[in-house]
């Protein structure tokens, strides 16, 4: 597949030498003055050149291989989504590159750009939790490079994404904690930058409004890391309150274990003192004592619906030689229910 990629016969022509010169230039070749070095090199920089890796004929074919960048591979949620990618990805002739950010801008920066020069026909992308500016995402599409977005989303009219309800699995969390009669509902935020942290706190915010129970804004603790530790200190924060709450919705089960820990070691009881609820259900968490209850993210079907997205959109691209109209889809939660939760004579 063709991207709009800078080579040397665009700087040759802009500075008006030979594409040989600009390729010796690049190169450091004695033979060339210092003066078209410098010239050669500065507009190189400026037009974001790239050395091609491939052989020039691979530009006007396909690779078949779909580029991955996830936030990390050990989590739990997007090793599944990589199953869903796999799955489809193999069935329809696509081998895959995975890449993690490691949750670094720069690493994603870095990765993007390496799964660019590698020629890969689309790329798969799930943002880390530093991401606060798109620039380097932006320089992608210009190129024309087919992106589809999953969970942690670029949110441009020009992007195409796979994304869980959020709000609603949110929501549907807290309703859950009412139900059991909690009045007094916690929230242990997320990285303040993605979308996913804002559907959720207001899903929070609104089961509680419905419900006609107040928002307390000092039982909204920020865990921008969302790790267990930091769940730790944020239920260590909120224990020490005059009147502390009677329960807790992490925005993730890391952060929600973390206060679990935290709990247990002040010598309260869970649910019966304080009510846990996480979110993504990690493979530990029905392993935690109690159980943790929390919200199921269908992760092997993003991957899937994901993947079917791009090579879709790379599919129209090649053969219409025309950029596809954008698509979002759109994923249903599911509250897995344990006994984290469930106060003595409320089970449902």
């Amino acid at each position: 597949m063709k991207y709009n990629q800078v080579t040397i016969k665009d700087i040759a022509r802009e500075l008006g030498i030979s594409p040989s010169t600009v390729s010796r230039a690049l190169k450091d070749h004695p033979d060339i003055s210092p003066e078209t070095k410098k010239a050669v090199n500065e507009l190189a920089e400026k037009l974001n050149y790239q050395p091609n890796i491939v052989a020039l004929s691979l530009r006007q074919s396909k690779t078949n291989t779909l580029g991955v960048v996830i936030p990390e591979i050990v989590h739990f949620f997007f090793s599944t989504v990589i199953s869903g990618i796999e799955d489809v990805a193999y069935s329809a002739g696509y081998n895959i590159i995975i890449t993690q950010s490691n949750e670094s801008l720069q690493r994603e920066k870095t990765d993007i750009k390496a799964l660019f020069n590698s020629r890969v026909d689309g790329m798969l992308i799930s943002l880390s939790r530093e991401t606060n500016s798109f620039e380097h995402i932006d320089a992608m599409m210009a190129k024309g490079v087919p992106m589809v977005f999953f969970d942690r989303v670029y949110d441009s009219a020009n992007s195409s994404k796979v994304i869980v309800d959020d709000l609603s699995g949110a929501k549907e969390a807290t309703l859950h904690l009412i139900e059991q009669g909690c009045k007094r509902i916690a929230h242990l935020e997320g990285p303040p930058n993605l979308d996913i942290t804002k559907q959720r706190l207001q899903g929070f915010r609104e089961a509680l409004t419905e419900n006609n129970l107040p928002v307390h804004e000092d039982l909204i603790v920020s865990c921008p890391q969302g790790t267990i530790e930091e769940g730790k200190a944020a239920a260590e924060k909120l224990l020490k309150m005059a009147n502390p709450p009677d329960a807790i919705f992490a925005t993730n089960d890391p952060a929600a274990m973390g206060a679990m820990q935290t709990i247990k070691e002040a010598g309260l009881k869970i649910p019966q003192d304080i009510a846990v609820v996480g979110f993504s259900n990690w493979f530990f968490s029905s392993l935690m004592d109690p159980p943790l209850t929390s919200v199921d993210q269908p992760g092997f079907e993003m991957g899937q619906e994901a993947a079917k997205l791009l090579i879709r959109q790379i599919e129209v691209k090649s053969k219409e030689h025309i950029d596809p109209t954008p698509e979002t889809k759109l994923l249903k939660t599911r509250l897995i229910v344990r006994d984290s939760s469930l106060k003595s004579g409320k089970k449902k």
